[in-house]
């Protein structure tokens, strides 16, 4: 049983032309995915569907938050996700994914699920490195104390001899 099945779209029977859908993802939508790197989220996902002869245009909106790991402290934090994700749906004689934004179902196909798209396209909205952002002043709103450990930590005078060794034989030249 597909218990994300809320997030599919029945396509057979609209008729050709734009409609509108709109769904929720919360903390049970990311419980089917197995290691996920987001397990806590609120978004609002708006779809606009472009329905043709042969072929859909799918315009996904999101707009919500999610709870993730910082990347300097290792507090969590919530952060804001916002983006826009076009997704092409071709009819044809079987599965296919001709790129990252255009894929080809079976023409027996009645339905499509947006699921896998929708948690992909979260994560994609998300930067490469996630920090807390900066409060009003410009100052980090991490955690003190672990920035306090990261500061003593790299300015701490230990160097590894092999660099020493190493930066003679290129004086040496």
């Amino acid at each position: 049983m597909n218990r994300l099945k809320e997030y599919t779209i029945q396509f057979v029977g609209l008729e050709p032309g734009n409609h509108q859908f709109e769904f929720e993802v919360n903390d049970s939508f990311f419980e089917h995915f197995e290691f996920s790197l987001i397990q806590h989220g609120q978004i609002h996902i708006a779809v606009a569907l472009e329905k043709m002869e042969r072929m859909m245009i799918f315009n996904i909106t999101l707009e919500g938050k999610v709870l993730v790991t910082c990347d300097r402290c290792s507090d969590e934090f919530y952060f804001p996700v916002s983006d826009l994700q076009k997704l092409i749906v071709k009819l044809g004689a079987e599965y296919m994914e001709e790129s990252e934004d255009v894929v080809v179902i079976p023409e027996t196909e009645y339905q499509f699920d947006l699921a896998p798209y929708i948690y992909e396209f979260i994560h994609l909205a998300l930067p490469a490195r996630l920090l807390h952002p900066d409060d009003e002043n410009g100052n980090s709103t991490c955690d003190p104390e672990m920035l306090r450990l990261l500061e003593k930590l790299n300015t701490s005078e230990t160097t590894d001899p092999r660099w020493e060794a190493l930066k003679k034989l290129n004086t040496d030249q």
